[in-house]
């Protein structure tokens, strides 16, 4: 099975998490979180005014908040946070005909120092509410739901059908194999195929643009396609622009976080979150964190006694694959993330059979003799696996390179370095910021 083929069948659609201690359950995962930001997506259902019985069409947002300003004084806070407005407003229109715009909304009073006959009341409805805030998060919460379904009917279809758009070749099965033609002969990319979600649209928004001889970075119109292409790659313009918020909607990471574009998300750092007037680490090692067993569910504290017990337990001997295979720190990295993976599809990594449980597998890797049977290297070896299989995965912390020596035979690339800001911090959201708009 190509590695490309096996990363589309087997994604792991949500993050998962070791238990903190043995006895207690795991963590909840990352669809539990805040409500994802709120993207401009097409709706067939009007907008309604919240006082008269004006309405209008989804894509007239503008038309109905200047009435709503104009013709009845009330203003929307942070109208694009909000991830279905028709039902924001038909939620409002039956509570403003229950209770006055005065028990919910803020009250602003303009030209406060003139005479009384000129001053002027506008009323603020913003999320400050309790009940605004829980409808904008349970709002967010079902189009998070929607996006996540789309994405992995997305990920399991095998009708896609679609020419390369640089290209008279033509892909069926996963999309996958045309996104990753694209990068590998077109140095073309739009980011990883388990980072995007309306992939059919994103790229038939991308083909109107090369039709419309428009440069996909600069955006700038050509007078025919020769010269466009030349542009594009004289430039090195062969990426999309990463400002245009056109192409914020086909990529998971708008959707994650309550009011967080992708740029916020990045520009965020984890200093702010030191308080610099308490120096009280007494509760550092409070909780500490121990490796997981490959194959079971034990722990150690350090990476030579999980190790002794994987070869005493297990008959698996990571420290000697290291040494045979001649793995640096990167190839440990992907090895365990690839084996986690394995194990957690109930799949044998040696012979990819499939079982119905873990339990069943981890029996037909001992009795089978394939603890220590890999496969190729090509197989296992591939950027996918610098994901943490589990989040909270302390086994990835305690790797080392060689024992004692430096690695400076091994060269450091641009992948590697990102994807080790991604590993460090365990964050699935940093990873797929690297990927956005930047060759895989």
């Amino acid at each position: 099975m190509a590695a490309s083929d096996r990363g589309a069948q087997d994604s792991i659609l949500e993050p998962l998490c070791f238990p903190e201690h043995p006895e207690t359950s795991p963590c909840p995962a990352a669809l539990d979180r805040p409500c994802p930001a709120a993207l401009d997506c097409p709706s067939s259902e009007p907008l309604v005014c919240l006082f008269c019985p004006e309405s209008l069409p989804s894509h007239q947002k503008d038309v109905l908040l200047k009435h709503l300003l104009l013709q009845h004084k009330l203003v929307i806070a942070d109208v694009k946070l909000i991830a279905d407005l028709p039902q924001y407003l038909l939620h409002w229109k039956g509570r403003l005909l229950e209770q006055p715009v005065e028990d919910f909304c803020s009250v602003i009073r303009t030209n406060s120092q003139g005479p009384v006959e000129k001053q002027e009341h506008y009323y603020l409805l913003c999320d400050v509410l309790p009940e605004d805030r829980v409808l904008r998060e349970k709002l967010q919460q079902k189009r998070l739901e929607e996006v996540l379904e789309q994405q992995q009917r997305e990920r399991e279809d095998t009708t896609f059908h679609r020419p390369c758009m640089f290209c008279n070749d033509e892909f069926t099965g996963n999309r996958s194999s045309l996104l990753n033609h694209m990068a590998k002969e077109h140095s073309f990319s739009i980011g990883l195929p388990d980072n995007i979600v309306y992939c059919n649209q994103f790229l038939d928004t991308l083909q109107n643009k090369l039709d419309s001889l428009q440069c996909l970075y600069c955006e700038k119109t050509f007078r025919d396609k020769t010269t466009l292409k030349d542009h594009m790659r004289k430039k090195s313009h062969r990426r999309i622009n990463s400002n245009n918020r056109e192409y914020d909607r086909f990529y998971i990471i708008n959707y994650l976080e309550l009011g967080k574009t992708w740029e916020e998300v990045q520009s965020e750092d984890d200093r702010e979150l030191v308080d610099d007037g308490d120096d009280d680490w007494s509760d550092w090692h409070a909780h500490p964190v121990s490796a997981v067993c490959l194959f079971c569910e034990h722990q150690s504290e350090t990476m030579d006694l999980i190790c002794s017990h994987m070869k005493d337990a297990h008959s698996f001997d990571l420290h000697r694959l290291k040494i045979d295979l001649s793995l640096h720190f990167y190839q440990q990295v992907k090895l365990v993330n690839f084996i986690r993976r394995e194990i957690h599809q109930s799949r044998c990594y040696g012979c990819e059979r499939r079982f119905e449980s873990r339990q069943e597998v981890l029996q037909h890797l001992t009795t089978e003799g394939h603890v220590m049977k890999l496969p190729e290297m090509s197989t296992w070896n591939q950027p996918q696996y610098y994901f943490p299989t589990y989040e909270n995965d302390a086994l990835l912390c305690t790797l080392s390179d060689s024992d004692g020596e430096d690695d400076d035979g091994v060269p450091v690339i641009a992948e590697d370095i990102s994807n080790l800001r991604t590993l460090k911090q365990n964050s699935v959201l940093n990873q797929l910021l690297k990927n956005r708009g930047t060759c895989s």
